[in-house]
């Protein structure tokens, strides 16, 4: 599967099953050798980022919004090649999709707040000044503004 087929199918699908489209090709693209608690954290950046409208009101306008996630800077004929990766990074989806489906309170979360992440190598960037960081594996997790 390319890139670009995973974002055609999504224009096709209803919700939520779109979304789930969506956000397990970010979460295969950002975080597919991560844990799955650091997978978790990464759909949970996209959910809580659909949730504040900013960034759009669905989770593929979230993960399609320039540069803010792996899936606009990767090239759109890059293979998913990792079958067993991507069926983890398909129920690290829908299991964020079904948390965010519950009142907030019953939520799970391991990033509460985060709606920002980097590699955890990677230079700090200036919107990150003076937040706390939260590590899971590669990844830096930040809540900002």
């Amino acid at each position: 599967m390319t890139i670009s087929f995973l974002l055609w199918l999504a224009t096709i699908l209803p919700q939520p099953a779109a979304d789930q489209v969506c956000l397990a090709t970010t979460v295969y693209l950002e975080a597919r050798s991560e844990s799955q608690i650091g997978q978790m954290a990464v759909a949970e950046v996209a959910m809580r980022r659909r949730d504040s409208g900013r960034w759009g009101d669905t989770v593929c306008d979230v993960v399609r919004a320039p540069g803010q996630f792996a899936l606009t800077t990767t090239h759109p004929g890059y293979a998913l090649r990792n079958a067993r990766a991507w069926a983890k990074a398909w129920n690290i989806a829908g299991h964020a999709i079904h948390m965010w489906s519950l009142p907030i309170d019953r939520r799970k979360l391991v990033v509460p707040d985060a709606n920002h992440f980097v590699l955890a190598d990677s230079v700090a960037p200036a919107w990150s000044k003076g937040a706390s960081p939260t590590t899971i594996g590669a990844h830096n997790f930040y809540h900002v503004n």
